[in-house]
């Protein structure tokens, strides 16, 4: 009598574990999520290496930039600085110097940008198939994003050069030109020369992130595509292109923001000339601000222009999104 007792109640306890265990868990409330992740307490003391330096690089400036704004703030003042409202944002809307720096800035960055995302995505497209040497290929790509913006610049002021220049020494070897030409100081030429040089030196990172996004889109749908007939644009625009779309707004959204915001390469190159042709915003905020000493005006500059390219960034989006979700 004893050994049928005991084989039920073994049989009980081992069927108690499958039936918990087929249960579905109690939600977690707020709390124990937080605690999980260690942030109750002084699990908020583990951010602090992160938050500091955010909050006194990047925050803290922005913030006293934001206030510079509404100030007269000049060098070499006797006088203490005072809040003088929008005032520097009222000259501003009359500056002509600056709105033509902005259209010039904005000629800049459309251009590049989108040059940048066209040879990017032909070198991405390339890399992506199984070539020869193709790991030799994907390295000697990255060498312009290896090299600082003041190596670039120099480098391609040494290929401009008028008389010592390899550029002109090959178009003059192969008869497309009859004298040496100044890149760098002719109003025509100048920027769409500096042009060149800010997409050879992003189109590295945009290959990257495209070949990437090529890697990922599935290949049973490629092979499925060639079987029914497709081509290859039409392989490309029905398959590829909706796989990678997210990836190319969000590259091209920050494309537009590091070319716009671009100081280094072409101050390096020009300083802003020949006549102010390849004078960028930034370069016309920073000529205010470290050479004339107006610092609340440039501040009031670069407010503006986070302003102005936000609104531009903000309808581009939208655009997109709207295009993916039809």
């Amino acid at each position: 009598m004893s050994a049928p007792a005991t084989r039920a109640s073994t049989t009980g306890r081992r069927a108690a574990p499958t039936s918990r265990g087929r249960g579905t868990p109690p939600p977690r409330t707020p709390r124990q999520r937080k605690a999980a992740l260690g942030l109750d307490g002084g699990g908020w003391f583990l951010l602090l290496p992160a938050l500091i330096p955010i909050l006194v690089l990047s925050v803290g400036p922005l913030l006293y930039g934001v206030s510079l704004a509404f100030t007269d703030a000049q060098t070499g003042r006797t006088s203490p600085t005072q809040v003088i409202g929008a005032d520097n944002f009222v000259d501003l809307r009359y500056d002509s110097l600056f709105w033509e720096s902005f259209r010039i800035g904005l000629v800049w960055a459309v251009s590049v940008t989108a040059l940048q995302f066209l040879l990017a995505l032909g070198l991405a497209l390339l890399l992506n198939q199984n070539l020869r040497f193709r790991w030799l290929a994907r390295t000697l790509a990255l060498v312009p994003w290896a090299m600082p913006e003041v190596v670039i610049g120099i480098i391609w002021r040494l290929v401009y050069h008028q008389d010592a220049g390899i550029l002109n020494k090959t178009l003059t070897d192969l008869g497309l030109i009859g004298e040496n030409v100044d890149w760098l100081t002719n109003l025509s030429l100048a920027l769409p020369a500096v042009i060149l040089v800010g997409v050879w030196a992003g189109m590295p990172q945009t290959t990257v992130v495209l070949l990437a996004g090529l890697q990922n889109v599935p290949l049973e749908l490629r092979e499925a595509a060639q079987l029914d007939g497709a081509g290859v644009w039409r392989r490309f625009r029905a398959v590829t292109w909706p796989a990678i779309a997210p990836v190319v707004v969000a590259i091209t959204a920050l494309n537009f923001i590091w070319n716009f915001n671009s100081f280094g390469l072409v101050y390096v190159l020009t300083n802003g000339g020949p006549g102010g042709e390849t004078r960028l915003p930034m370069l016309y905020a920073y000529e205010e601000a470290f050479r004339y000493g107006q610092f609340g005006y440039a501040a009031a500059m670069g407010l503006a222009m986070i302003a102005v390219i936000a609104v531009f960034l903000t309808l581009f989006l939208r655009k997109r999104l709207k295009e993916e979700a039809a």
